[in-house]
């Protein structure tokens, strides 16, 4: 029975049940509006901790008023593609609206994830929208308790059974290793952005345009998501003489290959030529400018919004249909190479 209750969130009447009183005596507990006795109160929150219950409002319609929130779950708020996911779905909730609370999980370890989870539940959320981009977010969206409305950003359908806004990232990985291979390159090394613990779209499409070319796929160069270790990177591949084309997990990835690139005397494009994923803002002023898969984080997050909307069983108001598709921007960064 315990477990039972677990799978679901908490209401007034399971926590005036587990402490042996009325449901009314238990809301004057929490509003204080009328006194009770010390030995009620110690009842009720004895039962309240037990159960898990947090007062909120899910199971009321999303949009109410101003009081009403929606919740943004996410390991990161600076890198670009977080930042424009999170604008997207602030915009749109503005328009509704309704006020944004974002908690950021910054680690994998159980015991922070559910001190965040049990930190955002506290307020008066009526539903949460995941960004499931890492293996945090993953980790969030399977702890969250059944009966909130839930939304995801994500690359992929794998994982708890919510509705998803699905960016094509496999497509997009896929057609950058097709270009740069069209363009006579005789193979593709990619720099990958860390996982989730499930398969990369980006490493995905980049192995399935390689092995469509009967092409060996080369060893994958690891990264911690900063330019840093990118820089890293580049200085790895910078030594080999027969790399000729990089695809980069992410444009500040990309950023710092093509620095180490540079310091060590390899000419992009040149003689190497590199594609990055994302299109950073800055990716159009950097030397050479880069190549780069875009996406729409602004519509993703707009869209999600929609979706949790629709969770909730509110009326979801007009959006552009479906998530973005990736399509490659070419910059000076990519060319034939040189023989």
């Amino acid at each position: 029975m315990e477990r039972a209750a677990r799978r679901r969130q908490p209401v007034l009447s399971d926590v005036a049940r587990a402490a042996g009183v009325s449901v009314p005596t238990v809301s004057r507990v929490l509003t204080g509006s009328t006194p009770v006795t010390d030995k009620t109160r110690d009842k009720v929150m004895a039962a309240i901790s037990e159960l898990g219950y947090r007062p909120n409002e899910a199971a009321r319609a999303l949009v109410r008023g101003r009081q009403s929130m929606v919740g943004i779950i996410t390991s990161n708020t600076d890198r670009f593609g977080y930042a424009k996911t999170i604008q997207g779905i602030e915009e749109a909730a503005r328009a509704a609206r309704l006020l944004v609370a974002i908690t950021v999980v910054d680690s994998e370890r159980d015991a922070d994830i559910h001190a965040a989870i049990d930190l955002m539940l506290g307020q008066p959320l009526a539903g949460v929208i995941v960004l499931d981009f890492d293996a945090q977010g993953s980790q969030a969206l399977a702890s969250l308790p059944e009966g909130l409305p839930i939304a995801a950003v994500s690359s992929t359908t794998l994982g708890r059974d919510v509705p998803r806004v699905l960016f094509d990232d496999r497509t997009g990985a896929r057609e950058a290793t097709d270009y740069l291979l069209g363009l006579g390159h005789s193979t593709v090394h990619y720099v990958a952005v860390p996982g989730s613990g499930r398969p990369s779209g980006r490493l995905e499409g980049w192995r399935d345009g390689l092995h469509a070319a009967g092409i060996a796929i080369p060893e994958v160069i690891e990264t911690d998501w900063s330019s840093q270790s990118g820089y890293q990177a580049g200085v790895v591949l910078a030594a080999r003489p027969d790399v000729t084309a990089i695809l980069c997990g992410n444009d500040e990835i990309a950023f710092g290959v093509l620095k180490a690139l540079q310091v060590h005397g390899r000419r992009v494009p040149e003689d190497v030529s590199v594609v990055g994923f994302d299109d950073h803002p800055h990716g159009a002023l950097w030397t050479p400018s880069l190549t780069t898969m875009a996406q729409d984080f602004v519509k993703l997050g707009r869209v999600a919004f929609g979706l949790l909307l629709g969770a909730a069983g509110e009326e979801v108001p007009p959006v552009d249909a479906g998530a973005p598709v990736p399509h490659l921007i070419v910059r000076e960064s990519s060319a034939a190479p040189q023989r």
